[in-house]
């Protein structure tokens, strides 16, 4: 039985289909499963939009224990299957104007909360379709103030309508940066914790197609017995399946209850993340090892999907344009995958088969994601039609090693977006292994680019483009590993 809190009260749910998404429950039967009294019958204040995890309209706030604090965080309700929830407490604009706890509200005045009247004050206030997310997502940030106006930008990238303007909305939330929050969630938040603690300590939960592990020995067996079970990490591709392909899911099992797939640590001139860790949670970690690998985060999906999706998700989905993988291809990153109690540690760059094809077998899963911290020169470019919260066109990661004299000792040149799969531009790197690094290297290098890619054309790019394209982005990393300036040239 999925147990969760829809603000200050439990619902358990155990009849509703297990791919049902959170939007649809919402809209649908919020309060019908309620195991206490409901305030009202259905939250229609949350919208859908695109129903792809894009534009933001169905944004909703989730709590989560992260230690021994309640941690905010933003989520795309479109995307997001219901067995996410067990254990989070979900907000909902409909939570926010007035107060769940009559000792905070003696007199039932309906008040509007801090982050609704300060879009009211800088006339941040739209048609209302797109309001409620923004709502949300400036509530968020209200609970983690922001230390500069680009995180404010951040938490608000993944909202994309823009009916009054820019800097209204930014204004409002410049509005509450130096203010705590206080409200009645953070005068309450110890009590919240606590509640979600008791959920947790319950162990694994089944019910209705969803298996919810307590930890990975019961996860591994589980999917030995059940290897047609989808795997539930961030959701937010699997949640593609049902609301784009329309497909029905039977079988789910969720892997973020798992505490020995969410830590990092470093062992060995390694850092070993697991599979399940959030993109947001691993930004913190690649700053101090991989900044580059870092900054190119900020361009994956919005807030709300880095807030969700995990790093082993990226990869297990096998996507020829995920981020993530060129990027780990070109650090030399590897994989723990396994198999009930056998475990086998493979090189990624071995990992990917075919379109949608990976080394996995049956009943195995990607435990754990090893990178190498030794020395390295990488750079990531990403191309796309929007700066942030879109998909790749080309995706280059490049990392030369170099010798005193110039040579070129050793290279790493990943691409996605130009196959079937992410992979690594095999000739390229021959031809740079032992060459000197200069313009001839260069040319040489690029032709390789164009013998052994053949990228298709799509809405995002033709062939030629893409081609064109991946060579200039290694021409870029020589330019800027010889030290001259690269001038960048955006034409609106």
């Amino acid at each position: 039985m999925i147990r969760f809190l829809l603000n200050d009260r439990l619902v358990e749910v155990e009849d509703t289909a297990s791919d049902t998404t959170v939007l649809d429950y919402l809209r649908a039967n919020a309060d019908t499963t309620s195991a206490e009294p409901a305030a009202n019958e259905k939250r229609t204040g949350t919208k859908e939009g695109c129903c792809s995890g894009d534009c933001g309209a169905c944004t909703v706030v989730v709590g989560e224990p992260e230690g021994d604090r309640l941690k905010y965080n933003t989520m795309n309700a479109c995307i997001a299957l219901l067995p996410s929830l067990h254990g989070k407490q979900l907000l909902t604009v409909e939570d926010l104007a007035g107060s769940a706890h009559p000792q905070d509200n003696p007199n039932n005045k309906s008040e509007l909360h801090p982050v609704q009247q300060a879009l009211v004050d800088h006339h941040g206030s739209q048609c209302g379709f797109c309001t409620p997310g923004i709502v949300m997502s400036l509530f968020a940030l209200h609970h983690e103030p922001p230390e500069n106006k680009p995180d404010i930008l951040e938490a608000l990238g993944g909202n994309l309508c823009r009916c009054t303007g820019y800097r209204p909305l930014v204004d409002a939330a410049e509005s509450l940066a130096n203010g705590q929050p206080d409200d009645q969630f953070f005068r309450h938040r110890a009590e919240t914790l606590s509640r979600l603690q008791a959920i947790e300590h319950q162990g694994s939960v089944s019910g209705n197609g969803a298996f919810i592990p307590a930890t990975e020995d019961e996860f591994a067996r589980y999917l030995v017995e059940n290897p047609d079970a989808r795997i539930l990490a961030g959701g937010t591709d699997l949640g593609l399946d049902v609301t784009q392909q329309l497909k029905k899911i039977n079988k789910l099992v969720l892997v973020k209850s798992i505490p020995s797939l969410q830590t990092i640590h470093e062992e060995d001139n390694e850092l070993v993340i697991g599979s399940a860790v959030t993109y947001r949670s691993l930004k913190p970690i690649l700053s101090k090892y991989f900044p580059e690998f870092a900054q190119m985060l900020d361009r994956l999906g919005s807030q709300q999907i880095r807030n969700q999706g995990t790093l082993g998700g990226n990869i297990g989905n096998a996507s020829p344009i995920g981020d993530t993988p060129p990027v780990l291809l070109a650090l030399d990153a590897s994989l723990d995958l396994r198999h009930g109690d056998t475990l086998r540690n493979i090189p990624l760059n071995r990992f990917f088969l075919d379109y949608k094809k990976t080394e996995l077998k049956s009943g195995e899963y990607i435990a754990r994601i090893r990178i190498p911290t030794t020395p390295h020169q990488l750079k990531v470019y990403k191309l796309s039609k929007r700066y942030g919260d879109d998909i790749s066109t080309v995706l280059a990661a490049i990392n030369l090693e170099t010798s005193d004299d110039g040579h070129i000792t050793r290279a790493r040149v990943a691409l996605g977006g130009m196959a079937a799969i992410p992979r690594r531009a095999d000739l390229c790197e021959q031809i740079l292994t032992g060459s000197p690094l200069n313009q001839k290297t260069l040319s040489q290098a690029k032709a390789a680019i164009r013998q052994e890619f053949s990228p298709m054309s799509d809405v995002r790019a033709s062939s030629e483009y893409r081609l064109v394209a991946a060579c200039n982005l290694l021409e870029r990393y020589f330019m800027e590993l010889s030290g001259q300036n690269v001038r960048i040239i955006c034409h609106a």
